[in-house]
């Protein structure tokens, strides 16, 4: 059965069973309503600081099992680290409610309720620590018949808020943020599956499903493909007995003379790296090579879900690339949608063909205001900017600004590599428009001109977020495998420039 979290929100009453959570900031002792329930416990503060060296830093915790003087089995006190320029920010809340989560799940407890006063009392916070827990207590083991011991099966978490506060404003808050958490959450599963479980057409029956929050879908099968000239995804496909499909998500919360933005994934399920076999270590882990189509899917739920005042579209070529004898060789020459020309130089080099009638499908058919992609594309940028930040290529300087901004402010970063006419030359090929490797060196740019050569007269940003979509480090918010990057930074984005 899978673990539950159910969260409420209620004025503060202290519970009788589960724990009472306090927050103190660092190097301070507790305030407020705070200070009186500690009163409660008769407990001398500075003394029981000293003896366990808590400083309020975040993470740091001191817990009090069977409290004299309080009803709550436990009284947990959680360090909430110090106010950013003399205020709490909102974004740290989430952090804080993972790290709050996580001590809950390793002490097995069930139910808890949690003070919130003060700043951290408003919407905001409120809602980062609702996207907190949830994003923390997420697990995958669904495939396991013996579970980890990770916590309770069923957990109740009440945000406890001073008396007179606006209970329904707070609730929309936690609702809001919540349904960003929830498109993360819905990424990550994505991620997650095996390939044997999720392949193009599951995938395209899973997003065809968000039919159901509002959006418009429609799902082209190989022969529709086939028809609108789409060579360059369908060569990649055909060496797998898996069908290739592209799924189109449509949003409509703007005004409808608005052209959409417009979201574009790669969707490879599995890649072997075709006749360009990849080594067989590590290998298991493409079946993460669809993170990109992944975070398109989990953004635009949670846009239908929180109903966004935008009109987007999400567009994701959904592929396996696999070795047979009907597979693409190194040598084949391809013609895109576009009519571009491609000479196949590693059949390794596939995500980029998937996108590049992807994109050029995507802008003729919906004349977008911009269009960004998301792939986990290349290596070579995981090896410049490790697992920190994800690669941003871009023939636009506002659009590179806004994206920076929100992958600061969502706390998924990425940062700007260049372009140039110089690393074009790099891909231009002996027998046909271009080819779809320059090799080893600024592979990753390498990679973004050739996509480039598919974008029109548009803004464009191409996301390579091989380093951050699939293996990725525990956080204070995530233990899963796949983090579900890039769900949080659109949305950001999308909530920061273009919703009125």
């Amino acid at each position: 059965m899978a673990q539950t979290l159910s969260l409420a929100l209620a004025p503060v009453a202290i519970p009788a069973e589960g724990a009472l959570v306090l927050y103190v900031g660092e190097e301070r002792a507790p305030e407020g309503r705070a200070a009186a329930i500690w009163a409660e416990t008769g407990l001398d503060w500075a003394k029981v600081v000293a003896a366990s060296g808590f400083k309020g830093r975040q993470g740091q915790v001191i817990d009090i099992v069977a409290p004299h003087g309080l009803a709550a089995d436990r009284l947990l006190i959680l360090g909430s680290g110090k106010p950013v320029q003399g205020q709490p920010d909102p974004t740290a809340w989430s952090d804080r409610g993972g790290s709050l989560m996580g001590k809950l799940m390793a002490a097995r407890i069930a139910r808890a309720a949690v003070l919130l006063e003060g700043p951290e009392a408003g919407a905001p916070a409120i809602g980062e620590i609702a996207a907190g827990l949830r994003l923390r207590h997420y697990r995958f083991d669904r495939y396991r018949a013996a579970k980890p011991d990770a916590g309770p099966d069923a957990m109740t978490v009440t945000l406890m808020v001073p008396e007179g506060a606006d209970l329904a404003a707070l609730q929309a808050a936690i609702d809001d943020r919540m349904a960003v958490a929830e498109g993360t959450i819905l990424a990550r599963d994505l991620v997650n599956e095996p390939a044997n479980v999720l392949g193009p057409v599951e995938f395209a029956e899973k997003a065809a499903a968000l039919g159901d929050l509002g959006l418009q879908i429609e799902v082209l099968d190989d022969a529709r493909m086939q028809a609108l000239g789409m060579n360059a995804l369908l060569a990649v496909a055909q060496g797998s007995r898996r069908p290739a499909r592209m799924v189109i998500m449509q949003w409509k919360g703007g005004d409808p003379g608005d052209a959409p933005l417009a979201f574009v994934g790669k969707g490879v399920t599995f890649d072997s790296g075709g006749l360009s076999i990849k080594p067989a270590a590590n290998m298991e882990n493409m079946k993460g090579d669809m993170g990109g189509a992944a975070a398109v899917t989990g953004l635009m739920q949670a846009l239908a879900t929180r109903k966004a005042r935008v009109n987007a579209v999400g567009v994701i070529g959904l592929v396996e690339n696999m070795a047979d004898g009907n597979a693409f060789r190194p040598g084949d020459i391809i013609r895109a949608m576009s009519g571009t020309t491609i000479e196949v130089i590693s059949t390794d080099a596939e995500g980029r063909m998937v996108l590049a009638d992807a994109l050029w499908h995507t802008q003729q058919a919906f004349r977008p205001r911009l269009v960004i992609d998301l792939a986990t594309l290349t290596g070579a940028v995981l090896v410049a900017l490790g697992q920190e930040y994800a690669g941003l290529f871009s023939n636009d300087n506002t659009l590179s600004a806004q994206l920076a901004a929100a992958g600061l402010a969502s706390g998924e970063k990425v940062w700007r590599l260049p372009m140039g006419a110089s690393y074009d030359k790099m891909i231009e090929s002996r027998f046909a428009d271009i080819k779809n490797t320059g090799g080893r060196n600024a592979a990753s740019i390498t990679a973004a001109q050739f996509l480039a050569r598919f974008v029109k007269d548009v803004p464009w940003a191409h996301l390579d977020i091989a380093g951050m979509a699939f293996a990725g480090s525990n956080s204070e918010t995530n233990t899963s495998w796949g983090p579900g990057f890039g769900v949080a930074l659109l949305d950001r984005f999308i909530r920061d420039n273009y919703e009125g």
